[in-house]
């Protein structure tokens, strides 16, 4: 059933007209969906958009999906899939950083999502504060971004030390890397709501697609 502004599945209503308001469709978020519902939807929203994202997939459930959808591009670090033509043009400068290793999954699914849709990237990996040394050689790039996003676990000191330095908005994003009493990112997001530089926001534990959704905006 079509409404005004959305399509009624019955197990799902998909906004169709979030594109018109906010220039990118509605994503869908694969966990706890099956094979069969994924494919219904991506089935739906191909009539109205030309722009299929698909966050937190398993390769698994792609793998499934590709034999329908043989054009379905998947990125395994970020766990994103993509159907359709990515956007043309490189907007903005978009920095993103890491404080370890271990954080770049989240930060990939930030990076992929900004490409995407667009956006010009540039990584740094693996410069956390236990290694301050190390940010030395990109300062450069910190005060020449548009926008920067740091993605960090365990006490996440690296988004205020970052927006010490940058011009720009700095967006946070708190993983849940760290021992026990990191609380599974839960003590990264207070560091990074506690932030005693100007200019931070932080999103949700491990959200990279919100942070590169809200990049994107800043670019837009």
């Amino acid at each position: 059933m079509k409404c005004k502004g959305f399509v009624d599945l019955n197990f799902v209503k998909l906004d169709i007209a979030r594109q018109r308001r906010r220039g990118l469709p509605e994503i869908i978020y694969a966990p706890r969906k099956t094979v069969a519902q994924l494919k219904k939807i991506i089935r739906e929203f191909r009539k109205y958009t030309t722009l299929v994202f698909i966050s937190r997939l398993e390769e698994k459930s792609y793998r499934m999906l590709k034999n329908e959808f043989s054009h379905l591009r998947y990125f395994k670090t970020a766990r994103l899939a993509f159907l359709g033509k990515p956007r043309a043009g490189e907007k903005g400068n978009c920095l993103i950083i890491t404080a370890g290793t271990s954080d770049i999954p989240v930060a990939e699914e930030a990076a992929t999502f900004l490409k995407l849709t667009g956006n010009r990237v540039k990584r740094i990996y693996d410069i956390g504060v236990a290694g301050i040394h190390r940010i030395t050689p990109f300062k450069g790039e910190i005060k020449n971004a548009k926008v920067i996003i740091v993605v960090a676990g365990m006490e996440a000191a690296l988004l205020s030390i970052i927006a010490g330095l940058a011009r720009c908005p700095v967006i946070g994003v708190p993983t849940s890397v760290g021992y026990g009493a990191s609380f599974r990112g839960l003590t990264a997001l207070l560091g990074m709501l506690n932030s005693c530089s100007p200019g931070t926001v932080a999103v949700n534990i491990d959200n990279g697609l919100g942070a590169g959704y809200f990049a994107h905006l800043i670019n837009t």
